[in-house]
């Protein structure tokens, strides 16, 4: 199962990078993932509060790969050949204070497909809302700091 969303995002890449990366913020605007704390840094682990649907969800997965300013990824602790997943947000500069964001997610193995079966609406949801409330929260601080 994959489920995959770009958007452009009227907002320098630093600042869209910036919003991805306070974990602490999460609360103010991402409805998927509702808490999380991480450090950004290959082995760590990011423990995460998700929404799925109407019931909340404890996740503790680990960061795998990290390009300064331009992505992050994380991986579930994988369970064998059973089930293995990886989260991905990448962002890149379309020049005029424009950035193109991917965010993408993949899980894989022999129980993926029940997996999918039982999860695939409230993660595709989950995973939308993130990506709009992103886009949301990015170029409203544009916004803002063009008022002041």
């Amino acid at each position: 199962m994959k489920i995959e969303f770009m958007r452009e995002v009227e907002a320098p890449k630093e600042l869209v990078w910036s919003v991805i990366t306070d974990f602490a913020a999460y609360a103010e605007w991402n409805p998927f993932v509702v808490d999380c704390r991480s450090e950004l840094s290959v082995g760590a682990p990011i423990e995460m509060t998700v929404q799925l649907g109407n019931r909340q969800r404890e996740q503790v997965e680990f960061v795998s790969k990290v390009v300064p300013g331009e992505l992050f990824e994380y991986r579930m602790k994988p369970v064998g050949s059973l089930l293995h997943s990886y989260r991905q947000h990448e962002v890149a500069s379309l020049g005029d204070s424009r950035t193109l964001y991917r965010s993408t997610f993949e899980l894989n193995g022999w129980l993926s497909p029940l997996v999918g079966v039982m999860l695939s609406g409230p993660l595709h949801d989950g995973f939308k809302g993130m990506t709009d409330s992103l886009v949301s929260r990015a170029e409203q601080r544009v916004s803002r700091r063009r008022a002041d």
